[in-house]
């Protein structure tokens, strides 16, 4: 089958063999994949440093039919997070983003606006933007996307924080203090409402919530 290419987030990668990689990404076109890096470990390697986390990449790969991991041939480069990963609050909730992609997205089912999601927080913690609205602007959307709204007994102040962002994109929100405890009595509900459809505990919600 000839060769792919899909704009893509990179998840997260484990070594495999000697010099390989197994890289989990997430791509605009046929939702989250996994594929094989070869010689992605050795120092002339194809991918260069495409492969970091929630690198934003033009992906190349070869998919065989009713084969569970694609190979990938290569990668371009469009945007890397090596910015935001110097700083530990920040790497934080890359951790997050990732973990929740990673954990709720069924593979091979495409989810162009959880990609468009995905691209508006990492744009918005880039600029400058604040931490706890993007934690929360994220969680909203996902578990709305995912079909996994709960009832909630919520403060009059996320009420109106909700509507505005199910309503506004995340650059034309109202400015308002925001702290890590705005909107955290729905936060809480929508992390917990995740690990019950995922059954399992997010190992980065308690480093988010000590930050």
């Amino acid at each position: 089958m000839p060769a792919r290419v899909s704009d893509t987030f990179v998840l997260r990668t484990y070594p495999f063999r000697e010099a390989d990689l197994i890289v989990s990404f997430l791509t605009r076109d046929l939702g989250k994949l996994r594929g094989v890096a070869r010689r992605a470990r050795r120092p002339k390697s194809p991918f260069g440093s495409g492969l970091e986390r929630l690198s934003q990449v033009r992906m190349a790969y070869f998919q065989r039919e009713n084969a569970e991991l694609v190979n990938l041939s290569g990668c371009e480069l469009i945007e890397s997070q090596f910015g935001l990963q110097s700083e530990y609050a920040l790497s934080v909730v890359l951790d997050y983003f990732t973990e929740v992609a990673e954990q709720l997205l069924p593979a091979h089912e495409p989810n162009e606006k959880f990609f468009r999601l995905m691209m508006a927080m990492l744009a918005h913690l880039r600029s400058g933007g604040d931490t706890w609205v993007a934690v929360t602007y994220f969680t909203v959307w996902t578990v709305r996307l995912l079909g996994l709204w709960p009832e909630a007994r919520v403060s009059p102040e996320t009420v109106d924080i909700v509507h505005e962002m199910f309503e506004k994109p995340v650059t034309d929100l109202t400015p308002r203090r925001w702290s890590k405890n705005t909107a955290s009595d729905l936060r809480r509900v929508l992390i917990r409402t995740m690990e019950q459809h995922a059954e399992r505990k997010f190992l980065t919600v308690p480093l988010l919530e000590a930050l």
